[in-house]
């Protein structure tokens, strides 16, 4: 049975706490009060309660983070070189349409490196979590990427940017290319989660444009405790904090990035002059 450290503790005992008023939430979904802050982009009153829990729990353990949260933004705590990232509910559109596939996603920095990280999906009770070093779990049980070959077997997931959000053209460029060689693309709607998948084997891949770093900070570092690779999709090493990100076992990640690559470039050979750059525009 995997030992959790106490900094693991601190964050399973804070997303749990926060996901008991997440799920009766979910349970009256159709009394939430609902604001948008953008086009196709909700927040609920749910989202902002999770939120101040969670920072009150993290902070009273660790009164010296700062933090980085989706709702409130960043704010610097005592130790400059710590901080938490927080996603009180990723798949607010999930949750507000009954849909139960949303998680909280937590991860401690700490120099500027993730080192810890939990994404927690309250409505199955999966906990998925990791340590820098120490490997990675759903529950009790150690996870490991897939170990498929052929890419014609794998199962990819992906983001679709939405109304008045990312580069649609560009996205249908990437998925067409992709489609013609995997058995199939999903998209269920929570980054954090499709991380914590591929980590657990259930995808072989997963690429997005356009995250911030609360959807990524957790995920990432499943997947590399998993055995599998995480990178921003032009090839750069920042996923958390590049806007992109490319995360697959070990046999997929280089052919698809060939592939993501050769979409670009199509789109860029495509486009009308002084729009070269649209294939780089972040996706929601």
């Amino acid at each position: 049975m995997a030992t959790r450290s106490a900094l693991i503790n601190v964050m399973v005992r804070a997303a749990e706490k926060a996901a008991r008023g997440l799920v009766r939430d979910f349970g009256e979904v159709e009394h939430l009060q609902v604001s948008r802050k953008g086009p196709a982009d909700f927040v609920s009153a749910a989202d902002m309660k999770a939120e101040k829990l969670l920072r009150e729990e993290l902070q009273k353990a660790r009164p010296d983070f700062g933090f980085l949260m989706e709702e409130t933004g960043a704010s610097k705590g005592s130790d400059p070189t710590a901080r938490w990232i927080v996603d009180p509910l990723d798949g607010t559109t999930n949750f507000l349409h009954g849909i139960p596939h949303w998680a909280i996603s937590i991860a401690a920095e700490k120099n500027g490196e993730i080192v810890a990280g939990v994404v927690y999906e309250p409505v199955h009770d999966q906990m998925f979590w990791a340590e820098k070093g120490q490997g990675a779990f759903l529950n009790h049980q150690r996870l490991r990427v897939s170990e498929r070959r052929n890419l014609a077997d794998a199962v990819i997931a992906t983001g679709i940017p939405f109304k008045g959000r990312g580069d649609h053209a560009g996205f249908l460029v990437e998925a067409e290319a992709l489609m013609k060689e995997v058995a199939g693309i999903r998209r269920f709607g929570a980054a954090s989660l499709d991380l914590a998948y591929v980590a657990a084997g259930r995808y072989d891949g997963y690429w997005e444009r356009g995250l911030a770093p609360w959807d990524a900070a957790a995920g990432q570092l499943l997947v590399t405790e998993a055995g599998g690779f995480v990178g921003e999709i032009g090839g750069g090493r920042n996923p958390v904090f590049g806007g992109t990100i490319l995360a697959a076992n070990a046999h997929f990640h280089l052919p698809i990035a060939k592939i993501l690559r050769g979409a670009t470039e199509r789109k860029v050979r495509s486009a009308p002059a002084g729009t070269a750059g649209a294939a780089d525009a972040g996706q929601g």
